[in-house]
């Protein structure tokens, strides 16, 4: 027993979430006789500060706000680890201490944000890293006797092996050197290559002198670089969409007002003049659906009754999505719309309809699927009218509902017409986000994300086919699930329909095509009639690839080239080798396989590089989490702390 160095590559959420594990273990191993003597060096490397990192910086705008609740996050572990953690505690204890014994590090806008946020509120990810450096600051003042802890403000640029002494000596930009017994990568987000499509585009607006914003964190952006009254095209209408909307339009001076109308229409703009035209473009023609206003981050009233972790668990190693998984997913999604629609005074469900349905989902589990199908088909066909049925290809692809009229090529004859299209899809959405649990549609989407947490534990835990994870998992449903339960707080949905209304936002249409012709940007869709939108600027409002092979950081880039990791291949059905997009790795506690498929001792992963073994990589642990992936991240990090100090 002795002394053990270890670097953590990368000080924010994950990186501080290793750190912290290293603390609370050490020190249970530290009151043990066997352990009285040891001895731990962590260096931390990372630009930013330890704590918010890259991502959650303290000084950024407040437009940019969390995409979940204050009561979801926490950075300390409250389930799943045996050392129990030294210090901190979860977002939702922090805010209700600092409203009323605010610490002495937070700033006025923090103290602000406080005073107005509540428990289902959305917070600024600056109030958030703000949280994250309280954190920090509050393990540091915890660390036990024994340990040593260095942040190093710099980049590292190369992790090789040590030279005749095991271990690793981490390359700085700074020009330093750390030896280390162990290595974690708690990269998160790093620089990565354009694609194909998008370096052509960014060549040619270099030769035509127009301005291209590449995929980027957005904080990262000067959005003072795009002109006021200028047309603005920007691509993708995920979650960095409504980011690039609040830096142009309120963070430009203009503000939003109650109207004193309902939901959906709650809110008109008052513009400042400084704002361009923004038109937005995505493969739906619209942007994703917005959250439900809940008490909870999964509906109370949605319980997943067919796709159960105890379910799955009888699949064994060999799980289908297709086949397996989404009969029992589509079930529970089902019942919770109808359920939904039976109870909230609207009507549209007949006495005795539940209990057939109730029959009909229990049927069909072993295997007959298409005698269930054709007995939903008629019984909803028979007791349902059809604009109360569930459609979910039609919640996905709204737009689709438009007919192409007779004589014409195009569903929209007009921008107008579109724009109206958009407009009504956005005050339904928000309607709906504002009913919460009585909003049958919203239920069904609460059920889908309360599978994809179940799902995400079938993944980690290798219980899916590389064939299914790829062409049906990650084929069809990710895109699917991620544009209904992903999207933004209902308030943003609320101000896009008051941006619409204004004037100040518009939108492309379905598929879009992205060009440039006269010298210009131009975006068009074969949906709507008329001249293309032109532009000297596009912004591409997404966050950047995370792809090993695909990364433009010399830190990953000198680990390829080492050996040290290696892109993880998986084979397709059609047994095509197919490279994915993030590192080849063991098992937990994640070590990547070099170039001859052997664990590296002593390297650890976490994050966002392990996006070929994990569906969805968290930033935080959800308090009080429902299901096993809620606390993943917390596991991950313990599990890698425990590696670290069994080596030594």
């Amino acid at each position: 027993m002795g002394g053990a160095s270890v670097v953590i590559v990368g000080a924010g959420p994950r990186g501080t979430s290793v750190m912290e594990r290293l603390l609370a273990q050490f020190a249970a191993l530290r009151a043990t006789a066997q352990g009285a003597d040891r001895t731990l060096d962590i260096h931390l490397v990372d630009p930013f500060p330890p704590g918010p990192g890259h991502v959650w910086r303290t000084g950024q705008s407040r437009l940019y706000l969390m995409n979940t609740q204050a009561f979801f996050p926490t950075l300390v572990p409250d389930q799943g680890v045996e050392a129990p953690p030294l210090a901190g505690c979860s977002f939702e204890q922090w805010r209700r201490a600092q409203r009323t014994a605010p610490d002495a590090t937070l700033s006025l806008a923090d103290r602000t944000e406080l005073a107005a946020l509540a428990a289902t509120g959305f917070p600024s990810r600056a109030l958030y890293g703000r949280y994250l450096s309280w954190c920090f600051a509050q393990l540091l003042q915890a660390k036990p006797d024994g340990v040593t802890l260095t942040h190093h403000a710099t980049v590292a640029k190369r992790v090789a092996r040590g030279q005749g002494n095991g271990g690793f000596d981490v390359v700085l930009q700074d020009g330093g050197r750390l030896p280390a017994d162990s290595v974690v990568l708690a990269l998160g987000h790093v620089e990565s290559k354009l694609s194909p499509t998008q370096r052509e585009l960014h060549d040619q607006a270099r030769t035509h002198g127009l301005s291209y914003f590449p995929p980027a964190v957005p904080n990262d952006v000067d959005w003072d670089l795009i002109p006021a009254g200028e047309n603005v095209l920007v691509r993708g209408m995920g979650l960095n969409f409504f980011d690039v909307l609040g830096q142009l339009t309120e963070g430009r001076g203009g503000r939003f007002e109650p109207t004193g109308r309902g939901a959906g229409d709650a809110l008109a703009y008052l513009p400042s003049g400084a704002e361009p035209v923004i038109v937005g473009a995505s493969r739906r023609g619209t942007p994703y659906r917005g959250k439900a206003e809940l008490a909870s981050y999964y509906p109370a009233s949605v319980e997943l009754r067919f796709l159960t972790e105890d379910a799955l668990a009888g699949l064994g190693a060999t799980a289908g999505f297709d086949h397996d998984i989404w009969p029992l997913l589509h079930r529970d999604t089902l019942w919770a719309y109808y359920s939904t629609l039976a109870r909230n005074g609207s009507g549209a469900v007949p006495a005795g309809f539940l209990g057939e349905l109730d029959e009909v989902l229990h049927s069909g589990l072993d295997g007959d699927g298409l005698a269930w199908a054709d007995r939903l088909s008629s019984l909803v066909g028979a007791h349902i009218a059809v604009g109360q049925r569930l459609d979910l290809p039609g919640l996905a692809r709204p737009l689709s509902r438009y007919p192409i009229r007779p004589g014409e090529t195009h569903r929209f004859s007009s921008q107008a017409q579109l724009d109206a299209a958009v407009l009504e899809y956005l005050s339904d959405d928000a309607a709906g986000s504002f009913r919460g649990e009585a909003d049958p549609v919203k239920m069904a989407i609460g059920a889908l994300n309360a599978g994809r947490a179940v799902i995400k534990s079938l993944v980690a835990d290798d219980g899916i086919t590389a064939e299914s994870w790829m062409g049906e998992l990650r084929g069809w449903f990710e895109a699917f699930v991620e544009g209904l339960a992903s999207g933004p707080p209902a308030l943003r949905m609320e101000q896009l329909a008051a941006l619409v209304r204004a004037g100040v936002v518009h939108f492309a249409g379905p598929d879009p095509v992205f060009r440039i012709e006269h010298g210009v940007f131009s975006v068009s869709s074969p949906w709507v009639a008329g001249h293309p939108w032109a532009s000297r600027h596009l912004v591409e409002a997404l966050a950047p690839a995370n792809t090993v092979n695909g990364s433009d950081s010399v830190l990953l880039n000198s680990l390829l080239e080492d050996g040290l990791v290696r892109p993880r291949v998986m084979l397709a059905a059609d047994g095509e080798a197919v490279v994915t997009s993030g590192m080849d790795v063991s098992g937990p506690p994640y070590q990547p396989l070099d170039g001859a498929g052997t664990p590296v001792p002593g390297l650890y992963v976490l994050g966002l590089q392990l996006s070929s073994v994990q569906w969805g990589t968290a930033i935080a642990a959800q308090a009080n989490a429902e299901y096993r992936s809620g606390f993943r991240t917390v596991l991950d990090a313990d599990a890698i702390a425990a590696a670290i100090l069994a080596r030594h």
